[in-house]
């Protein structure tokens, strides 16, 4: 028995030599050591040998097996320095090889024009606020002085989620919201995304994006909406540009107007962009009717207010002559990276 037992130790010992893994030196412990392994079945088998064996039989099977864990514990140590050596070598960098150049991102051209609308109009004093995407028919149409025969409710020109909820036509519905839980005076810019049932081409899109603005209070007049508009030109397009009210009709203001700015390529000289005319149709405005002022629950005859209306990507367009309302959705990088800082 007792040379049984020193075959097992030799051997074990003799195979240790050659692992030079974790995982294999485990397996070895395991078939060796484990609670079926070699050395533990001997143990196991102590109940066929005479008791005045036993006391030696245990001792040789201790002394292997102390003799055993000794060894792996050592090569466990050298394996562990081994396998950390490797992992450093692998994971070694080398700090004098050129680094790779990283381009950095940019604001998208839309969002910089919006975010210098919104810096001109607060800085006139009016708070920028936001309202959902999907709106009640209450607040996107009626409230807005748009009846249920009205030609705008055409299913052809609007996104229905049922008969009472829409997709947003424009951010009007904002306006509606703050008229319906404020009292005047009332100054404020909405904006975001809108739904036209539309055909996707150079200066149309299913979705696209407004910028409102609503003033209430009382004495309003249509002067105080022309110096409003022609500061936003001459912030956004630079000294020289100007405002051209042509007479318009909207639902919700009366009197209403198209309104044009000097075209910012030519300054009024007449070129490929206006046209030869030196003007560029921009944005809608008026008087807020005052039957939409009544519908809000604000006094009419004490209260007068001026709105107007843009779209966002028209107004990028021309600030940065894109010929196209499709280049600013596609995210081709050739395009983008005209616009980095």
């Amino acid at each position: 028995m007792q040379q049984i037992i020193n075959k097992i130790c030799e051997r074990a010992l003799s195979e240790l030599k050659g692992v030079s893994d974790s995982k294999s030196l485990d397996e070895l412990r395991v078939r060796i050591l484990g609670k079926k392994g070699e050395l533990t079945g001997i143990l196991r088998s102590m109940g066929q040998v005479s008791a005045e064996l036993r006391p030696k039989i245990g001792q040789w099977v201790n002394e292997a097996r102390e003799t055993i864990e000794n060894a792996l514990a050592e090569a466990q140590k050298q394996i562990a320095r081994r396998e950390l050596e490797q992992r450093l070598e692998s994971e070694k960098l080398d700090v004098t090889l050129p680094v790779q150049d990283r381009s950095e991102g940019s604001l998208h051209p839309m969002s910089l024009v919006l975010e210098t609308l919104l810096d001109i109009f607060t800085g006139m004093g009016f708070e920028a606020v936001e309202g959902p995407e999907v709106e009640y028919d209450h607040f996107n149409f009626e409230l807005m002085n748009i009846p249920k025969n009205h030609p705008a409710r055409d299913a052809q020109d609007t996104f229905y989620v049922d008969d009472n909820i829409v997709l947003r036509t424009h951010t009007s519905p904002v306006q509606a919201r703050i008229m319906t839980t404020r009292k005047p005076p009332i100054r404020i810019v909405s904006f975001g995304r809108v739904y036209r049932a539309d055909e996707a081409d150079a200066t149309h899109s299913p979705v696209f994006h407004q910028l409102e603005g609503l003033v209430i209070d009382e004495n309003v007049s249509m002067g105080d909406l022309k110096g409003t508009l022609d500061t936003f030109a001459k912030r956004l397009y630079g000294e020289g540009v100007t405002t051209r009210f042509r007479p318009s009709f909207f639902p919700f203001t009366e009197p209403s107007a198209e309104v044009d700015l000097t075209c910012a390529a030519c300054r009024g000289k007449g070129c490929r962009v206006c046209k030869g005319t030196g003007w560029i149709e921009v944005l809608g405005a008026g008087m807020v009717n005052p039957k939409v002022l009544e519908m809000c629950g604000i006094d009419s005859k004490k209260y007068s207010g001026f709105a107007f209306g843009m779209g966002v990507e028209r107004l990028t367009n021309l600030k940065y002559n894109v010929p196209d309302m499709r280049y600013l959705y596609e995210n081709d990088m050739r395009f983008l990276k005209q616009f980095r800082g």
